[in-house]
């Protein structure tokens, strides 16, 4: 990594009396719920269902359903570039606390993935490649720059200082994609289900060095996408990946309850739908369609403030750093 550049790292509580900060990216998953006359009660129930979760799947020595609750801190990650300073991602750190014995079991890094780059690739820089073609297609270096510092951030002192394991994002399944059930089954991750071909999401992560792998856990209704680094199943213990499971499926039942919040299972084929009409909403409010109008200004905001003022020392830099 250039001299020029580096990266901070500010840790938050994700709890009841979160409030997003100026800097957070509002379209964050957390911060929307953080806002209105019902925000308190949005992020009790939140946290609430998340425990539910987690204690229905680490079932074992755990009769009553109580032994487990989950502490999320809001991982901030900012890159200092020629003595300025320009937020990069946000993603959550998961922290397991058994109450059986009082330990405090760290879970993975990772799980939802906020970036202001990929805001401007995806908001941005797609939409004007694809106007006025009649055909959809990707740009050959889309993605590439994003990729770079993610995987620097990753090498980095500050991230090895922070965090003993490479993060693991956790998703929804693609809307545009089919997928099939196989007979892969794991004890903690459920069915495993592959993808007809891969998507513009998972050719994005992989930039970023991560591969990708669908299942459905015992109790879930559709594929959840997990996107990792080395061996998903093999360097995580069944409380890290219980950890992301009840995290993040939790979100995803509140944002897309049509998909995992519907009221039957996905079967050996399946095509997810945000117009699938039999499904049942949690008691949590999300503004969505707020959501996608702010990654739009939020690609414009990165524009502005970081690809044009840094054009050229970052297509050096990306040019040098070919890792």
């Amino acid at each position: 990594m250039s001299q020029n550049f580096n990266f901070a790292i500010k840790s938050v509580p994700f709890n009841e009396d979160y409030l997003p900060s100026e800097n957070t990216r509002i379209t964050t998953n957390f911060a929307n719920l953080a806002r209105g006359d019902r925000r308190r009660e949005n992020l009790c129930n939140t946290l609430r269902m998340i425990d539910n979760r987690f204690n229905a799947l680490a079932h074992w020595d755990n009769p009553k359903g109580d032994r487990y609750s989950v502490e999320l801190d809001i991982i901030s990650v900012t890159l200092g570039i020629a003595g300025d300073e320009f937020p990069l991602i946000e993603i959550l750190k998961t922290t397991i606390v058994d109450q059986k014995t009082n330990e405090r079991i760290d879970g993975i890094v990772g799980n939802n993935f906020s970036s202001y780059v990929r805001d401007y690739d995806f908001s941005i820089v797609l939409p004007e490649h694809n106007q006025n073609q009649p055909i959809f297609s990707i740009p050959a270096n889309f993605g590439d720059l994003h990729g770079k510092l993610f995987k620097s951030f990753l090498r980095s002192e500050t991230y090895a200082s922070h965090f003993g394991k490479a993060p693991v994002i956790c998703i929804s399944a693609s809307t545009s994609k089919t997928y099939h059930r196989t007979d892969n089954h794991h004890p903690i991750m459920g069915t495993e289900y592959r993808q007809n071909e891969s998507s513009s999401t998972d050719q994005y992560f992989a930039k970023m060095g991560m591969q990708v792998r669908y299942f459905m856990p015992a109790g879930s209704v559709a594929p959840l996408a997990f996107y990792f680094i080395g061996d998903l199943l093999g360097d995580y213990s069944n409380l890290e990946l219980i950890s992301t499971i009840s995290t993040m499926e939790t979100f995803q039942r509140i944002y897309r309850p049509e998909i995992y919040n519907a009221n039957a299972a996905a079967g050996a084929v399946y095509r997810p739908n945000l117009k699938h009409g039999d499904y049942s909403l949690t008691r949590i409010v999300y503004d969505r369609e707020e959501r996608s109008r702010l990654a739009v200004e939020q690609g414009k905001f990165t524009e502005e403030n970081f690809i044009k003022p840094y054009r050229t020392v970052l297509d050096q830099w990306s040019a040098y750093d070919v890792a």
